[in-house]
């Protein structure tokens, strides 16, 4: 039973047979048919005007921080997103910026905050040169961020001609717990990328969405990375059942998240917030329990359990199709006696 990540998610079986029945051709001469259709789909689906195919969320990320910035410039971003922790420092090592975290509540950043972060005209100053967030917020614990906080941030840089990306690695992920459409939080961004090989289960692969001109820039940083792919259909078609037969079934995991924590909860020793339980990731704090993140982990494992260390005495299950609601009834039982066992 293995809630390390949505990450884990194998292909379904249409999704194999749309690669093998792919069509294909270079997508470097923009000769690949199913990749086109792909990037048609996201950007009609996004309400942006084009959309980029690109190996992954981390890749899109920072083609969107390497086209809107120039070195030197400084990205905004939330103390524990992603593209600050998890992104190996690329920000710095590829495009040369300065970030400037600024520590959210829940994953959001107060609007306040960031107004007064955007840098003035002072030759001892970098120029801000990006807003960044992120939706759902992985460190958080998958927090949907407000869509009115989106909207004020938006507002507040399109004041200060300041563009906004959006890591949306899980933003199917709020849309459907939400049931806000995903256009009405990607509309408060210049561009967003989404992630197609986590909870929607392709096998690899994300989206970068804009305008065309920003879109074409970003082509040539793509390629610039190494990311120029030929016969990319077969790695497109699963993408394209991930955007048109995989979003609604998120509402599942959720549903098993939820059930999750609260059998988690009713566990002497561990703590989770329940209600902060927004979409399929649990934050389970197992301070009280006397276990290290490594032997709670190890028990875990010699249960048939995997799961992964977040932070000291946390530990974060994520729900994804490939977990049942029977393996959350198992997964509860089988923890709690390993508590009652310790």
């Amino acid at each position: 039973m293995d809630f390390r990540s949505d990450t884990v998610t194998k292909p379904t079986k249409e999704m194999r047979e749309a690669m093998m029945n792919a069509e294909v051709g270079d997508d470097v001469y923009g000769e690949d048919p199913t990749v086109n259709r792909l990037e048609k789909l996201a950007a009609e689906i996004l309400g942006k005007e084009d959309a980029l195919f690109v190996t992954s969320g981390t890749q899109g990320n920072q083609v969107a921080i390497l086209t809107h910035c120039q070195p030197g410039d400084e990205v905004i971003l939330e103390a524990e997103s992603h593209i600050f922790l998890y992104e190996a420092g690329a920000a710095s090592a590829l495009a040369g910026v300065q970030t400037r975290p600024i520590q959210g509540t829940r994953g959001a950043m107060d609007p306040s905050e960031v107004k007064k972060a955007i840098r003035g005209e002072d030759i001892h100053h970098p120029e801000t040169g990006l807003i960044c967030l992120e939706n759902t917020h992985n460190k958080a614990g998958g927090k949907i961020i407000p869509i009115q906080t989106m909207k004020e941030i938006y507002e507040i840089a399109r004041e200060k001609d300041v563009p906004v990306h959006l890591d949306g690695a899980r933003l199917f992920n709020a849309a459907v717990a939400s049931g806000i459409p995903v256009k009405e939080f990607s509309k408060y961004t210049d561009t967003v990328q989404i992630c197609l090989s986590k909870g929607l289960s392709a096998p690899v692969g994300s989206i970068l969405a804009g305008s065309k001109s920003f879109i074409q820039k970003a082509r040539k940083w793509r390629k610039r990375l190494g990311g120029g792919l030929r016969q990319v259909g077969v790695l497109a078609a699963p993408g394209i059942v991930a955007l048109e037969k995989m979003v609604d079934r998120l509402a599942e995991d959720h549903a098993n998240a939820r059930q999750f924590a609260e059998g988690l909860s009713a566990i002497p020793g561990i703590t989770i917030d329940v209600d902060g339980v927004e979409t399929n990731i649990i934050l389970c704090d197992i301070r009280e329990t006397g276990l290290s993140n490594e032997q709670f982990l190890t028990k875990l494992k010699e249960a048939g359990i995997l799961a992964g260390p977040f932070d000291d005495g946390i530990i974060r299950f994520v729900t994804h199709r490939e977990v049942t609601n029977e393996m959350v009834q198992t997964a509860i039982e089988r923890i709690a006696q390993i508590i009652a066992g310790k």
